[in-house]
This record gives C-alpha cells, sequence and structure tokens, in this order.
C-alpha cells in the first residue's frame, strides 16, 4: 500500500493557499493576485479624482447661473429723468418668467418702499412678457431705485436692479445685494447635485440597458447590480438635495431655508418643484424595475420565459427612463423658448441616447475589470447601441443647438456658444478613441473562458480542482453544512481567479480596458460641460437681449444740437427769431443756450422765456426748462436731462408783453 501525500486542508479564515497546500508555519499563505483585479481601485480612483478636478475648475469659474430670461427694457427706463411720478413701473423680459409678492421692489431715495406693495400684474401680451407695480401717489423728486427678481421658465432665478429719477437725480441709500441670486454657497451646492443627478440618471438608466440589451447574464454579477443601485441612489439623493435646496437657491441663499416649510410649499407650487417631485415617483416605480431586474430576471431559466420577461421590462423601463429624462426637459431649456413643443421629446430622446452611450460605457468599464464572464458578443452588442445612441445624439443635438444659438456670431461670441464648441469637441475626441475600441472589440475572442477545461488548462491547477472535490464529498459527509458552504465559496473564489488571470492575459482585452478606461474619463469632462451648459443663458436668448436692449437705448446720432425758429405774438414789436443750441445733444446732462434776436436782427429781451421737452413715443414728458438770463437776448440753462434718445419736441413759449405770448415747436433728434 503506498502512502499518499495528505490532503491540502483550507485556513481557518476560509482562504485557501497559493498552491492549496499549508505553509511550513501552519498557516496558509495569502492568495497573491493578479495586478488587474487591483486596477478597478486605480480606475475609479482616476475617475473619482477627474470628476472631483473638472467640477471645481468648472463651478468656480461659472459663479451664479446666468440669466436665462433677461430684461430687454422697462417704462420708466434705467437712468430716465421723468417730470412727473409715473402711475406705475413695469418691466420687459425677454422670455416667460414666474413671479411673487416682492418680486418687483421700487425704493426711495431713503431705501422705503415707494410701491404698493402687492404682486405684479401680468401686462404680458402676445409674445411680450411685461410685469409692472403701481406706485403710491404723490412721490417726491429723487431718484428711485427698482430692484426686481424672479424665475425664469426654464427654472433658473434672475435678479437686477436699475434707477430713474423724479424731477432730477438725487442721492440714495438704498444698498442692494452684492450677490446675485443663485449665487454663493446655496448655489455652487445646488450645482454639484445637479452634476450627480445626471450621473446618476446616466449610471442608472445606461446600467439597466447594457443589462437588458448587451449582457443579460450582467443581471446575476454583483459588480453590475451595486452598479446600478448605486445609479438609483445617487439620483434620487440628489434629487432630494435639490428640492430642499431649490428655496434658498432661488430666494435668500442661506441653508437654514432649505427646512422651511412655507417655502417648500412654495416650491411645490412652481413647474420646477413640480418636476423634482415627479422624478421622485418614478424613481419609487425604478427601485421596483430594480428589484424584478436582479431578482426575478436574474434567476428565470427557461428561455422562452425570460424572453418574454426581457421584452416587459424593456418596455417598462423604457416608459420609465423616459419619465425621468422628462422631468428635465419639462423644467430646463427644453420647456421655453421656440417650438417648445417640439424641443421636449426631443430633449428626452437626446438625454435617453446619452444614458444608452455613457452609462453603457461604464457598464463595460465595470465588467471588463470587475467580472471574469463577459464575453466578446456583449462587448459588440454595446458597439452596436453606443453607434446607434451616437446617431440619436448627432441628429438630437444638432436641432437643439441651432435651436439654442440660431447665429454663428451667437456660437462664438457668446459663453453658451463657447460651451458648446468645447462639447462639440469632446464629443469628436471620444468618438476617436471609441474608434480605437472598436478596433480591439472586432480582435476580441472569447479564447480561454469558454468552458470549464480551458479554464483549468494547467495541470497543477486541474490537480487542485479535482482535490478540491474530493475533499467536497468528505466533507459533505464529515463537517457540518456551514462549512461545506465554506468550501464552496472558496472554490468559487479559485475558480474566478483563474479565470481573470486568463482573461488578464488576452492583449486585445487588456488594449479594450485601456481605451475603454479613456473614453469614460473623457465621458467625465463631457457631462460637467453638459451641466454647465445647462446652468448658462442660450447663446440665442442672450442675443435677442442683448438686440432688444441696444434698440431701446442706441442712441442716434450725436452732436450738438442746433435750431432756429420765427415766432409772432401778435403784439407791437411781438416779431422775432428763436435761436436754440443743445450741446452735445444725447441722451444725459446737456447745456441749453436761447438766443432772441429782434425783427432788425438785434438781440431782444423779452419778459419771460419758457422751454420744455417731450418724448411723445414713449409719453415722456413734457420736462420744463427754466433758462437763467445771461445778457441782453441770451438765456441759458446747465445740468439740462434728457433720460433717452429719440425724437424730442422742444416747445419755447415767448412772452412779449402782459398779453402777447406765443408758443412755437420743432421737433429734432436728439442721440
Amino acid at each position: 500500500m503506498t502512502a499518499t501525500a495528505p490532503r491540502p486542508r483550507p485556513s481557518r479564515t476560509g482562504q485557501p493557499s497559493r498552491t492549496g497546500r499549508p505553509s511550513p508555519a501552519g498557516r496558509p499563505s495569502p492568495i497573491r493576485r493578479p495586478s488587474p483585479i487591483r486596477r478597478p481601485f486605480a480606475a475609479v480612483a482616476l475617475l473619482a479624482a477627474l470628476f472631483s478636478l473638472v467640477s471645481g475648475l468648472l463651478l468656480a469659474g461659472a459663479g451664479p447661473a446666468a440669466a436665462h430670461a433677461a430684461l430687454t427694457g422697462s417704462d420708466p427706463q434705467d437712468g430716465a429723468v421723468v417730470a412727473t411720478a409715473p402711475k406705475e413701473v413695469t418691466l420687459t423680459f425677454s422670455e416667460a418668467i414666474a413671479v411673487g409678492d416682492g418680486s418687483i421692489r421700487v425704493l426711495d431715495p431713503s431705501s422705503k418702499r415707494a410701491d404698493t406693495g402687492v404682486e405684479p400684474k401680468d401686462l404680458s401680451d402676445g409674445s411680450t412678457v411685461r410685469y409692472g407695480v403701481e406706485l403710491l401717489p404723490g412721490l417726491p423728486d429723487g431718484t428711485y431705485t427698482v430692484a426686481w427678481q424672479a424665475i425664469s421658465a426654464d427654472s433658473h432665478p434672475i435678479s437686477g436692479a436699475f434707477t430713474f429719477s423724479i424731477g432730477a437725480p438725487s442721492e440714495t441709500t438704498v444698498a442692494l445685494p452684492s450677490e446675485e441670486v443663485g449665487g454663493g454657497a446655496v448655489g455652487t451646492v445646488y450645482g454639484i447635485a445637479r452634476y450627480i443627478a445626471y450621473a446618476g440618471f446616466i449610471l442608472l438608466v445606461g446600467g439597466a440597458a447594457f443589462v437588458l440589451g448587451c449582457w443579460p447574464r450582467g443581471a446575476t454579477a454583483r459588480p453590475m447590480q451595486r452598479l446600478v443601485v448605486r445609479g438609483w441612489i445617487t439620483l434620487t439623493a440628489a434629487t432630494l438635495a435639490m428640492l430642499l435646496l431649490r428655496n434658498p437657491y432661488t430666494g435668500s441663499g442661506k441653508f437654514a431655508d432649505a427646512f422651511d416649510l412655507d417655502g417648500l410649499q412654495a416650491v411645490l407650487d412652481t413647474k420646477p418643484g413640480a418636476a423634482l417631485v415627479s422624478r421622485l415617483l418614478l424613481l419609487g416605480a425604478a427601485a421596483l424595475f430594480i428589484a424584478v431586474l436582479f431578482g426575478t430576471y436574474a434567476r428565470r431559466e427557461d428561455a422562452v420565459e425570460k424572453r418574454d420577461l426581457t421584452f416587459g421590462l424593456a418596455v417598462g423601463g423604457g416608459v420609465v427612463a423616459a419619465g425621468i429624462a422628462a422631468t428635465w426637459a419639462m423644467s430646463e431649456h427644453a420647456s421655453t423658448g421656440i417650438q417648445a413643443g417640439i424641443a421636449m421629446p426631443v430633449d428626452v430622446l437626446h438625454l435617453l441616447a446619452v444614458a444608452a452611450w455613457l452609462g453603457g460605457l461604464v457598464s463595460l468599464l465595470v465588467a471588463l475589470y470587475r467580472t471574469p464572464d463577459i464575453g466578446s458578443e456583449a462587448v459588440r452588442r454595446f458597439s452596436r447601441v453606443a453607434f446607434a445612441s451616437v446617431l440619436v445624439l448627432a441628429a438630437t443635438g444638432i436641432y437643439q443647438s441651432w435651436r439654442q444659438v440660431g447665429s454663428w456670431s451667437a456660437l462664438t461670441g457668446t459663453r453658451y456658444g463657447q460651451l458648446l464648441i468645447v462639447k462639440v469637441a469632446l464629443i469628436v475626441l471620444l468618438l476617436a478613441v471609441a474608434w480605437f475600441s472598436r478596433r480591439w472589440t472586432g480582435r476580441l475572442t472569447d479564447a480561454g473562458t469558454a468552458s470549464g477545461a480551458s479554464v483549468t488548462s494547467d495541470p497543477s491547477e486541474s490537480s487542485v480542482t479535482s482535490e478540491g472535490a474530493a475533499e467536497t464529498v468528505e466533507t459533505a459527509d464529515d463537517v457540518a453544512p456551514e462549512r461545506a458552504a465554506q468550501l464552496a465559496r472558496q472554490r468559487a473564489a479559485l475558480t474566478a481567479t483563474k479565470k481573470k488571470r486568463i482573461r488578464d492575459a488576452d492583449a486585445e482585452r487588456s488594449g479594450l480596458r485601456r481605451s475603454v478606461l479613456a473614453e469614460a474619463a473623457i465621458a467625465v469632462v463631457l457631462l460637467a460641460v453638459t451641466t454647465l451648459l445647462t446652468s448658462t443663458e442660450p447663446g440665442r436668448t442672450e442675443e435677442e437681449a442683448k438686440g432688444a436692449s441696444t434698440a431701446a437705448t442706441a442712441p442716434a446720432a450725436s452732436g450738438p444740437v442746433n435750431l432756429s425758429m420765427p415766432f409772432d405774438t401778435g403784439g407791437q414789436n411781438g416779431k422775432g427769431t428763436v435761436r436754440i443750441d443743445i450741446d452735445p445733444g444725447r441722451s444725459g446732462a446737456n447745456e441749453l443756450h436761447v438766443w432772441i434776436d429782434g425783427s432788425d436782427g438785434k438781440p431782444m429781451d423779452v419778459p419771460e422765456l419758457k422751454v420744455a421737452l417731450t418724448l411723445e413715443a414713449q409719453e415722456i414728458g413734457p420736462l420744463p426748462v427754466a433758462p437763467d438770463r445771461l445778457a441782453e437776448g441770451h438765456w441759458s440753462a446747465s445740468n439740462v436731462q434728457i433720460p433717452m434718445a429719440g425724437e424730442w419736441k422742444v416747445d419755447v413759449t415767448v412772452r412779449t408783453s402782459d398779453i402777447d405770448q406765443v408758443t412755437i415747436d420743432k421737433t429734432v433728434k436728439i442721440g
């Protein structure tokens, strides 16, 4: 009877030795896993560091979210000087806004409210968006400040201020906040939450689509399950944070107001608040989808039943994913501006394509690094899905770019257009790297992983496996079931290690992992730029606002104004000529000189001379001017305020005796 070597025993910790035999010290040595198994942690750390760096750089330079609705006009205009107090102040915007109590405040020189304090009146007419507030009667002369704050139709807060004067400008004690609404620490945190929400949506939808459409066996893989579940948790947490921060983000800018119940109720009554609540409800349905995907679907063995369940999950999951995407489309850029009815479904398609491409890319990266079982067919399926997603992105992106930019000048001359150029460049770079990935995919094979025999091709490893199997039988009879389960886990870990070792030795698979990692790194930057685009005023809106503002305030050809008007009061020595000079002849302060010549051409004194200016097109004036007599036949007035450019009517009243008087007028263009 020949002696047989003792069979190896597992360690008490449940970890087999590298050779399956005890170490000299009686304790098994730990398994030395090949270096590629540690690479996922380095890859994740790299992507996390890149995420932090890009977020920090973009958010640090972004400041408050740019206004997506712009103030295009007001009555009175900024800097205007009116002769009498207007009954109301009106503001005109480039697109629809949401207002409430205190959205428009008019403050007198001592910082007291000069308006009635009621909610602004909606004076919109057709495509013109206008709101106004009534002023208190009997307002004294001086400089008044109009401070306004509202929420743009695409969910972003906007604010601003301007001044006008009654009678003449004066000192004012009004102190306005130096920080724009939507800025500060609250604005930064809200912006980060928006980025994280997009990332969570991409992981949730893209990961689930990758499992259903590309790698059904991945439903049983723990790394894939963790990826999708973490995407759901990330999106849910970010949505809750945005809902709580919405009130301080659009209002006070203080974190403490996040828990103001009245403020939260006001948020729920707005379109962005309703969108966030709808997203949370849809995430509840998404949780049920995840439970079925990684529960019933993962355990299903019958091919026909699994195919039917795949179809049901695809339809139900697609509806839920489209609904979540619609919560962005219904509350941001797509919901306002031209062709909103077309833009919203296009935006939903765009978001779904982004999730399928980038989320699938991350899923593939996790599968290549963390699971030993993904085959070449699954990679090729994703390659086809990614190609289709890029086609959808190209079509929807071109339409969105035209809609949000509209002209070459807006593309190169606005912040939105410049960010769009950066985004396109990143997409081109991502496609270039994806081309290399497709080349590696074409070379990919499943050699060494198709069967258990190939996995255990090493004779020494085969002997270890055989001995382990024999020990399993012995253990099942001699030891407790817990011990048998422990041994089964050990054998599974050893088998997975061998599979990974063989796959990591595949040059094509290693090249694919590297190129996919590069794609994921570019995708992190691309997502950051995309998020910043959603918080930047569209180029078309910015240019339209600038054009409207310029049209309202653009000066005409400026220069001194010279007038000559004959008059005849009807009395003795009642004929003559009035000459007027207005210098520099543009909006703002001017010097006015008046000369009166008699019928003989010599300087002529008169008992009374009055001048008034009226801009009839804007219903401004008459603005009285009381010139002082400097010499015989010569009067002058300094610091004559002309509030804006336009066609001004100059009225001159000349009285030559107690009963002889005449008023003459002439219209001139003042720039």
